[in-house]
């Protein structure tokens, strides 16, 4: 036994010495291996103060002290930046360096360049003539996009869109399901009763003859205390108070005690579409609608129950004209010999402007329309045809993704990814005349790193123009710029910094000070550098 336990001893002793010479060897490469932080760059000593630039807020071409150390040694090696762009450094100490703003500079971040290091300081505010509006009241805005707005007779406005709070207004039991008020400084107003708003999306707002409103997108009820009730297929009408334009009806009840089930509250207006609405549009009392569908919904109240509904279906593709009870207008985009519409689009439509004779002008990833050429544009008549007095031409070489329309100016801009329009060599945005021809006098320069989603015409002359982009014409424009009728940057309008986002509607207004104002609504996450929830009021002085 004593040997036994000497033996296993002697086992034990070797292995924690292997163990022991294996821990050595392992330290020891460590310790005489090659750093693998070796070769970088000493730092320079350069580093901006804490104290912020005097003055914080500079006109182009002013003077601006700012805080910074360890520059006055590097004399000739260094370039200084005001938002990439360029400044003249005119005098420094060892703490100090005085600068002359850039003319084209923009709100922005300091640095400094030097030996290939760079080095980041504070904000430097440039003043110009457009601001975000600080005294509009939308602080917190939407959780999510806003697709159009809508002013009211009151000078309040309709937001519809993906949002299920604004302005932190709403809570679980009773979100702000895709519509809200505010009044004309931007406060969430209450004057309205939407109760749970939609289950879905709004994407498109109008206002009726009768007072009432027509909402459309894609959403399934209104206001509904039933969980998963369905019974709106994309399009309702709401009273002139908010509350969902509904109908007392009898339906059939197989379960005859359940008397609560003999009736049904139900929407007024019968109408909808197996798919999406992206925008609608009221001529005449009429109502236009288009998106991505190919089947009209009408339900048939006569063999429907309390939980059930019996639709009627109609073919009819991307495009349908209902009246005011939402009946479908078989005299527009139908043909009675087959019960179906014609093709329609080859490609999805992306956006559309209705012009004041009531007639649609169409965008998006197609080719042809009802089996005519349309180049990603197309012009649709009073009864669904294709307009082919539209002077396209050619049209885009590419997809149009926005469209929008002036009626004071009469001016039409597209922006998508086409690189020629009517045979016209356009890079992404161009400006038409109401009949389609392409107006040469707008001549839209050059983007680098990114694109233009958005762009419409104040009735000033001058056009907004936003998306990721990060240059025009060689100028740091960072998704947002104000350009002359003639595609030019506006001199004194683009001293904003950063834009991160998308637009998808602007309206005119003024600011509370009185000085002209656009109000943007989209998924817009930054304007000027500042957050913003899908919402700004934007100040843009003559």
């Amino acid at each position: 036994m004593k040997y036994i336990i000497h033996k296993h001893t002697m086992r034990l002793g070797q292995l924690l010495l292997v163990l022991l010479v294996l821990s050595l060897y392992s330290c020891k490469e460590e310790v005489i291996g090659e750093n693998p932080y070796s070769g970088g760059k000493e730092p320079l000593g350069i580093k901006f103060g804490t104290a912020l630039p005097e003055p914080e807020i500079a006109s182009p071409g002013s003077e601006v002290e700012v805080s910074i150390r360890g520059l006055k040694k590097f004399e000739n090696n260094y370039k200084f930046y005001v938002n990439e762009v360029e400044a003249t450094v005119l005098a420094f100490t060892d703490s100090t360096a005085r600068i002359k703003v850039p003319n084209n500079a923009s709100s922005g971040g300091m640095s400094v360049i030097s030996d290939g290091q760079t080095f980041f300081g504070p904000l430097l505010t440039i003043s110009g003539k457009v601001s975000a509006d600080g005294s509009f009241q939308a602080t917190v805005g939407s959780n999510s996009t806003i697709y159009d707005i809508l002013r009211l007779p009151s000078s309040n406005y309709l937001l519809t869109g993906a949002f299920s709070d604004f302005d932190n207004k709403g809570n679980v039991k009773v979100p702000i399901g895709g519509i809200a008020q505010i009044n004309s400084q931007g406060a969430y107003n209450t004057s309205l009763n939407f109760g749970k708003g939609a289950l879905g999306s709004i994407n498109s707002v109008n206002r009726l003859s009768n007072g009432k409103f027509l909402i459309s997108g894609f959403f399934f009820s209104f206001n509904s205390t039933r969980g998963k009730r369905i019974n709106i297929n994309g399009i309702a009408t709401l009273n002139s108070n908010g509350t969902l334009d509904s109908t007392i009806i009898d339906v059939i009840n197989p379960t005859p005690n359940d008397f609560r089930k003999n009736k049904d509250t139900v929407p007024t207006f019968n109408g909808g579409v197996a798919g999406v609405i992206k925008k609608s549009f009221v001529f005449n009392d009429r109502i236009y609608a288009v998106g991505a569908f190919e089947n009209y919904l009408r339900v048939f109240y006569d063999r429907s129950t309390y939980d059930t509904k019996v639709y009627d279906r109609t073919k009819i593709k991307q495009m349908v004209c209902m009246t005011l009870d939402g009946a479908m207008d078989s005299t527009f985009h139908f043909d009675m010999a087959t019960k179906q519409s014609p093709a329609a689009g080859n490609g999805e439509i992306t956006d559309a402007i209705q012009q004041a004779d009531g007639k649609l002008i169409l965008v998006g990833s197609f080719s042809t329309f009802n089996g005519l050429p349309a180049k990603h544009i197309v012009r649709i008549n009073l009864d669904g045809s294709v307009d082919q007095t539209f002077k396209a031409g050619a049209g885009a070489d590419d997809n149009i993704s926005s469209i929008t329309y002036n009626a004071t100016t009469d001016k039409i801009i597209i922006t998508g990814s086409f690189t020629t329009y009517g045979g016209t060599a356009k890079k992404g945005v161009a400006m038409l005349n109401a009949d389609g021809s392409v107006d040469n006098t707008f001549n839209f320069g050059t983007l680098a790193s990114g694109s233009a989603t958005f762009a419409s015409q104040l009735n000033n002359g001058k056009v907004i123009v936003t998306g990721n982009f990060k240059t025009y014409n060689g100028v740091i424009r960072q998704g947002f710029m104000v350009l002359n009728a003639d595609a030019s940057l506006a001199s004194g309008y683009n001293n904003t910094g950063q834009f991160t986002g998308r637009v998808y509607k602007i309206i005119e207004t003024t600011s509370s000070f009185g000085n002209p104002a656009v109000i943007l609504v989209g998924s817009i996450q930054r304007f000027d550098n500042k957050k913003f929830g899908n919402i700004v009021r934007v100040e843009i002085k003559n």
